[in-house]
């Protein structure tokens, strides 16, 4: 038995949603008239309080879609070193805005407003780049699944304001915070001009995900989505995975977690292993010790029937999901013993 943990994308469509998606009903979302994309666009705008949305086909599109109609060319992006949109995203930033970045070192990825404060460029410095966006990223995915103390957002927004500069979140994984934090996606919407949610991660969709913004924004977005290659027709059957996973699958996000914790302790007490980051969602890093190869150790895993990703050097990640159960755990326990 294979026990996939390389990341959350890699679920499949439960019996349930799959009903869901055959029974959808469909239209042209490029002409605007799939009812049940405009339902999951309607669905998501009212649960974060926000005026639109716009349904993607991945998390990268959606970020880049905010950064490219929050930003102008030359301007910069104040986000973490670590960030999505800056190290998984194939240089969108610059390749789509020609835009560059002003990379932070946070807590876990997670930034505070005193260095947000601090790097926003010289308003009048003709030598510098204009910033015109932070971006956010919750939870962090190279922090362990890490998430913000939800005072420190909102002081991050206030700086904003103060600029005049909008807030992004890339919350591909803000589910996995919520459910932690009991904080509301209504909450979210308050402080942020633009999210981005995934529901092909902890929601277990095929693909998808969402942007949410202002009518203004989501309209300038629906058109750079257009000139990318991104507008579809029939997206209803896949709209209605969403739909469903929204309804059922947030919840069971704390599953998830436990499990990851679960992991956490397993790797602990291994000779090979020298640390485990905190584990506060449903991610999972663990650091070798030296002298072992994160390459090596990752086929060893596979030899097992346990498939991981290397994270960087010494680092390996599990991530788990609905589709890793507590037989797979146990498996999993039995097969590293």
């Amino acid at each position: 038995m294979k026990i996939d943990l390389r990341s959350d994308t890699v679920t499949k469509p439960t019996r349930e949603m799959q009903e869901a998606m055959w029974e959808a009903t469909v239209g042209d979302d490029v002409m605007g008239d799939d009812p049940t994309v405009n339902a999951l666009q309607e669905k998501a705008a009212e649960l974060f309080g926000m005026e639109d949305a716009l349904f993607c086909a991945s998390g990268t599109m959606t970020n880049q879609l905010a950064i490219k109609f929050h930003t102008q060319p030359g301007s910069d992006v104040i986000c973490d070193k670590y960030s999505h949109i800056y190290l998984y995203e194939g240089g969108g930033i610059m390749l789509n805005s020609l835009s560059s970045v002003k990379l932070l070192d946070g807590d876990k990825g997670r930034l505070t407003a005193s260095q947000v404060a601090a790097a926003i460029s010289p308003e009048h410095d003709i030598h510098s780049t204009v910033t015109r966006l932070v971006s956010l990223e919750n939870t962090m995915n190279k922090g362990g699944g890490s998430y913000y103390d939800f005072d420190e957002i909102k002081a991050i927004r206030q700086v904003c304001n103060e600029k005049g500069i909008p807030l992004h979140l890339d919350g591909a994984r803000l589910f996995n915070a919520l459910v932690e934090t009991g904080e509301t996606p209504r909450q979210f919407g308050e402080v942020f001009d633009s999210i981005s949610i995934c529901l092909s991660k902890g929601l277990g969709c095929p693909i998808g995900s969402l942007l949410l913004g202002s009518k203004e924004t989501i309209s300038k977005a629906r058109r750079f989505r257009k000139s990318m290659g991104g507008g579809w027709r029939q997206a209803g059957f896949l709209a209605a995975a969403g739909i469903y996973a929204l309804d059922h699958h947030v919840k069971r996000l704390k599953e998830d977690h436990a499990r990851a914790r679960e992991i956490g302790k397993i790797f602990e007490v291994k000779a090979e292993v020298e640390a485990v980051f905190p584990v506060d969602t449903n991610i999972v890093i663990i650091r070798l010790a030296d002298g072992i190869s994160e390459v090596e150790y990752v086929q060893k895993l596979a030899e097992l029937g346990i498939l991981a990703v290397t994270f960087g050097r010494g680092l390996v990640r599990f991530v788990t999901h609905l589709d890793f159960n507590d037989s797979h755990l146990e498996q999993l326990q039995k097969s590293i013993a």
